[in-house]
């Protein structure tokens, strides 16, 4: 599970209530989370580093919280305070808006045909008029490093690039290059680098060297350009200097490349819909056009709102509660799923939102009441059967002559040879390749 750290101050005053450690430490149970230490920035570096370097750290509180895996939205401290509020129901769930420049003309990327052989997919948005501080600023690139691990896979499926548009012209262009083709002053360094230099000069560098193996043996590297030939970013490996954010910024550039579209049209959601609370109109986010290679146009952020139908009486018995339509209905609004009842009331019409990408089945929206609802609150009663597990009586002989066999210097193999369709296909739903006749068995068909 990640783990998420924020400062227990500005925690408590975006959720505009005080805790003991005890009651936040309850509060997080109730949600499904987990206070796993708190701590201080002084204290983390004196148990790391030793007491000498700790002397001008930080003494503020950090609460250490492990989210599950797959809750991207509540990687910081924006998205777990929203989430917590519309739990503690001081807060309805929001609704996150496309919208279109004042200008009316959308920022575009157009996609180069050689990005096929190393990266090819990108997707864009813009916030814009948005209001950052410092400290809004490190929860924007602490939760890029967050979802670079998780959901990217350490930048091997999407790279994020965040960027001042203020510096920038548009149309931009994504590109593979070879590496001495491509130069351009990287992030936080002095001077200018092929791309090539600058592989070898990360080689020694403890954080970035560890994603120099995504590209560095391909014939081209990926490149992304505004209007003007300035470098945005060399994806997945650094941004270029020209276009850094800082805490002035007022309006950032997001693009994401990536070898999995499906990923990061998540990663790009949940970006912007953390963050657009602090633009000027809060909560909506400035369309951007991709040019894919084939001449289509794609627009992003998708945004999109989903609707999943679940019977109650499948949550009342999966969960063990006996409620009505309406009452579970008011349950998931505390888990940002509005819902609406059918005519019958014998299901819900659940609406998932664009933060809630974990949301992937029914199953998922029973889980959902029943953290919502209160584990502690559902009634303990005792299995209606009674059994006695034990090894079937087939399983234990074939384990006592695998032993055998394995001894006499046989090697098991388990392969689908003699697996007949039912078995592979039939029994899961899925639609059979090609087929052929096993010459040994006529009635057995196999791939």
């Amino acid at each position: 599970m990640p783990t998420v750290d924020v400062n227990r101050d500005e925690l408590f005053a975006a959720l505009n209530q005080t805790y003991t450690d005890e009651q936040f430490d309850e509060l997080c149970f109730e949600f499904g989370l987990e206070l796993d230490e708190v701590t201080s920035e002084k204290e983390m570096i004196t148990r790391e580093q030793g007491g000498e370097r700790a002397t001008n750290a930080c003494e503020d509180i950090i609460y250490k919280i492990d989210v599950p895996a797959n809750r991207y939205d509540l990687l910081c401290i924006e998205g777990l305070s929203q989430a917590l509020q519309v739990f503690l129901q001081k807060h309805t769930a929001v609704e996150y808006r496309r919208v279109e420049p004042q200008g009316g003309q959308r920022q575009k990327i157009v996609i180069t045909p050689d990005t096929a052989k190393v990266r090819p997919h990108v997707v864009g948005a813009v916030l814009r008029n948005i209001a950052l501080d410092e400290t809004r600023l490190k929860s924007f690139i602490k939760l890029q490093d967050k979802l670079h691990q998780n959901i990217c896979r350490k930048r091997t499926l999407v790279a994020i690039g965040t960027h001042d548009l203020d510096t920038l012209e548009g149309p931009f262009s994504f590109e593979a290059l070879p590496p001495d083709q491509i130069v351009f002053q990287p992030l936080n360094e002095t001077k200018e680098f092929s791309a090539s230099e600058l592989m070898s000069h990360y080689k020694g560098e403890s954080h970035l060297k560890q994603y120099l193996h995504i590209i560095e043996d391909k014939p081209v590297y990926p490149v992304i350009y505004d209007k003007n030939r300035v470098v945005l970013s060399m994806p997945p490996i650094i941004n270029g200097d020209h276009s850094k954010m800082t805490a002035n910024t007022r309006n950032v550039f997001i693009e994401c490349t990536a070898t999995d579209l499906t990923k990061a049209t998540v990663v790009l959601n949940i970006l912007v819909t953390m963050f657009s609370m602090y633009c000027k109109e809060p909560f909506t986010v400035e369309a951007v056009d991709v040019e894919w290679v084939d001449g289509s146009v794609h627009t992003y952020p998708e945004l999109k709102y989903r609707t999943e139908s679940v019977s109650v009486a499948d949550i009342n018995g999966k969960v063990g509660i006996n409620e009505s339509a309406e009452k579970l209905s008011s349950v998931l609004t505390k888990m940002c799923l509005t819902s609406e009842l059918s005519e019958d009331k014998e299901s819900i019409a659940v609406t998932i939102p664009p933060t809630r990408s974990d949301v992937m089945h029914a199953c998922d929206i029973v889980e959902d009441v029943a953290i919502a609802y209160g584990y502690n609150n559902i009634e303990f009663v005792l299995p209606q059967t009674c059994t006695i597990g034990k090894q079937l009586p087939m399983n234990k002989l074939t384990d006592l002559l695998r032993a055998d066999v394995a001894q006499a210097g046989f090697t098991e193999a388990l392969t689908f040879t003699l697996v007949g369709e039912p078995r592979m296909f039939l029994l899961f739903s899925l639609f059979p390749p090609s087929l052929f006749h096993h010459p040994l068995f006529p009635n057995n068909v196999t791939h």
